[in-house]
């Protein structure tokens, strides 16, 4: 039988959430908003003379551009900023895929974001961190190092996994969230969905294996934003809001973080 909240209109839904929801006009508000909470966060750790350390995502990535151009205008500094990216694709052998691989997370950041930003400005290259797949205990180390993530930036889907941390009812809730990052071989589920996001739906090509960092990463970082954007998670954001906490849904586990909101645009509240 379907559950009530998955029915549950724009009032229902904000209504009283198990965790903080926000509700923009639309896509390109979401998007600002994200880019806005990524400037004033290095704004005011620049003004106090200390470090800003990110986990980001590619997906969503509207708000980069955004990003880009707010840094360039307003001459911000990124030399203290770092920006630790969730994951990326391998290929065969379990080594990343090329740069020009046209899913390439690198090859993305590279592309449409550092090379946009004044050379003044951006971080230097040892500041653009991915997960190793020859190296997994780097990030953690990393993290480790910098005393902890003041934000991660993410979004979700219709299966809410968070970065490429799938869903596995054979864990209990305490042993998912102590996943560290990884090398892991992606679900068929995902690489249709993807497939067909991403790529054309060209799911023969898609890559079978990534690297990824684990939840551990994430729940341990000071603040967490995630954006939902498209009608079909519409579902999605309900089962986060109302859902039980389990590791069949991976980002419900985040919901008792001491700072996270979920933000997404009137086209989601609605009910479909």
């Amino acid at each position: 039988m379907k559950r009530e909240y998955y029915s549950y209109d724009k009032s229902q839904l904000m209504n009283a959430p198990k965790m903080p929801l926000y509700c923009l006009e639309d896509d390109d508000e979401v998007f600002r908003q994200m880019a806005r909470q990524m400037v004033e966060e290095i704004e005011n750790h620049n003004a106090r003379g200390e470090r800003t350390i990110f986990i980001c995502p590619v997906g969503p990535v509207g708000q980069y551009p955004y990003f880009v151009e707010m840094i360039n205008e307003k001459w911000i500094s990124l030399r203290q900023v770092w920006f630790i990216n969730m994951d990326e694709y391998l290929d065969e052998h379990c080594q990343w895929v090329p740069k020009d691989h046209p899913l390439s997370f690198r090859g993305f950041m590279e592309r449409k974001v550092y090379s946009r930003i004044r050379p003044e400005l951006v971080m230097p290259p040892g500041q653009r961190i991915f997960p190793d797949p020859n190296d997994v205990q780097a990030i953690p180390k990393l993290i480790e190092n910098l005393r902890g993530v003041d934000v991660v930036f993410g979004g979700i889907d219709d299966s809410g996994h968070v970065a490429f941390n799938e869903a596995d009812g054979s864990m209990s809730a305490e042993e998912f969230l102590a996943q560290k990052t990884r090398v892991l071989k992606i679900s068929p589920e995902t690489q249709t969905t993807n497939a067909s996001g991403d790529f054309g739906g060209a799911l023969e090509d898609m890559p079978h294996y990534c690297v990824t960092i684990g939840m551990d990463e994430i729940v341990h970082a000071r603040k967490i934003r995630l954006a939902c954007l498209g009608n079909r998670h519409r579902a999605a954001v309900r089962r986060l809001g109302y859902g039980d906490m389990t590791p069949e849904f991976p980002v419900s586990l985040l919901r008792n973080h001491p700072d996270i909101t979920l933000t997404f645009p009137e086209t989601v509240a609605m009910c479909g």
